[in-house]
């Protein structure tokens, strides 16, 4: 098994796929209306998706905003350089809602972004990620089960 997708309900599909695409950098891979159901499908992502995730967006017609509830935490990126991406990400027009950093009580450096319906996405520095203990623990936490 992989993972394929994750699915977020958006209020307006050309401002969603301009963030996405524009400011992210991600590309339209595919997208589809649905007459008979008035929904539109936009699946957007870095890479292929016989190789990689994706996210697909989703556009209800008529449909202007969602909650999103207490339920939903974030999309996880892995950048090479946070705070350039965050300058260019903020030179956009995106916004930054958690300056890079490490993050609390850890060594990863990470900072969030909002997208244009309010779905926040963190940035990972790559190669911060977890200490070799914390590395360790989910090993063993991933064999025991």
């Amino acid at each position: 098994m992989r993972l394929l997708h994750t699915m977020l309900r958006v209020g307006n599909l050309d401002r969603s796929l301009k963030f996405y695409c524009d400011i992210l950098g991600m590309k339209l891979l595919r997208q589809k209306d649905y007459p008979g159901g008035e929904f539109t499908l936009a699946f957007v992502g870095y890479g292929d998706e016989s190789e990689q995730s994706v996210i697909e967006l989703t556009y209800n017609w008529g449909v202007e905003h969602y909650e999103i509830g207490t339920g939903y935490g974030h999309i996880a990126l892995g950048v090479d350089d946070i705070y350039r991406t965050c300058e260019q990400i903020r030179a956009a027009g995106g916004k930054i809602t958690r300056e890079p950093g490490p993050m609390k009580h850890g060594t990863t450096v990470i900072a969030f972004v909002e997208d244009p319906d309010g779905y926040k996405i963190e940035l990972i520095q790559l190669g911060t990620q977890g200490s070799n203990s914390e590395k360790e623990t989910a090993v063993t936490a991933s064999t025991a089960s």
